[in-house]
């Protein structure tokens, strides 16, 4: 049994995420437009056909732009809590969309994946991280964040493959040509985690299990990958897990598969 992932899209302009079993796929948020998740999918060898849900993170548009085309083509079911979905109502063209509720800290089955959602703090109704767990094989995706808790760090832990933020280098935040109030919202305890806290945070939890990780939503203006990526490298060699490989995303491409697998991805539930 295998469980691959692929951040189809990461930053400010939009975010999906894809994760696949040998048996069932999903879209972690639709942040991209319809046409453009068709064509990265298509990239890989798939198709959104083969995908069975669509879990959403939080209500910012650049998780959410792809929506309603993507359900209205496909008959994608959708799942987020009851915050990010009161949130959605708000917005006159996903207002009438068919959602399926999930609990936070409840996990919950599409297919053969179990999705275990827990908070994060963000500057959103009820923004959520998620686990999904396949056999043995577990994928933490965490795209925005404002700080680390302790519930984060434990919902992260023993995972094989990460997809965390790495939004911003303090000293380019510090000197960069923006409104000193987007500068606070950015470094504030809801609003984007920096390469340092990201390094930071991985150096705690990387263990030899840990395989690959995915730095997510990456500023243009107040970060640079190159950056970034020296920034976690050195900090997984300082922790003594050099081992894990550190991987970017991009905004206009798709990331590197990763392709993990499980001593078993028994069946937690039918095909939604």
């Amino acid at each position: 049994m295998s469980l691959r992932v692929c951040v189809l899209a990461s930053g400010s302009s939009g975010n999906c995420t894809w994760i696949a079993s040998d048996q069932t796929a999903i879209l972690i948020d639709a942040g991209l437009s319809a046409r453009r998740t068709e064509e990265r999918l298509g990239g890989l060898g798939t198709s959104v056909a083969n995908v069975q849900a669509i879990c959403v993170s939080h209500e910012h548009q650049d998780h959410t732009v792809g929506l309603r085309v993507l359900h209205q083509r496909h008959r994608l079911p959708l799942f987020a809590n009851a915050g990010t979905v009161d949130a959605l109502k708000r917005q006159p063209a996903l207002a009438d969309l068919p959602w399926n509720l999930f609990s936070t800290g409840h996990g919950f089955a599409v297919g053969d994946l179990l999705i275990e959602p827990f908070s994060v703090p963000h500057d959103a109704y009820d923004p959520v991280g998620f686990i999904v767990r396949c056999g043995t094989a577990r994928v933490g995706i965490v795209t925005d964040m404002g700080m680390v808790t302790s519930l984060i760090r434990e919902r992260l832990r023993h995972c094989q493959a990460l997809v965390i933020e790495a939004n911003h280098d303090e000293m380019m935040l510090q000197t960069a040509a923006r409104p000193w109030s987007l500068k606070q919202r950015i470094r504030g305890r809801q609003g984007h985690l920096s390469n340092q806290a990201a390094a930071s945070l991985l150096a705690e939890i990387a263990h030899m299990g840990l395989q690959q990780v995915y730095l997510a939503h990456l500023s243009e203006d107040c970060n640079r990958p190159e950056l970034a990526q020296a920034s976690i490298t050195d900090a997984l060699a300082q922790a003594g897990q050099p081992h894990v490989r550190v991987c970017l995303t991009y905004p206009d491409r798709p990331s590197e598969v990763w392709h993990g697998t499980s001593a078993s991805c028994a069946a937690t539930g039918s095909a939604t």
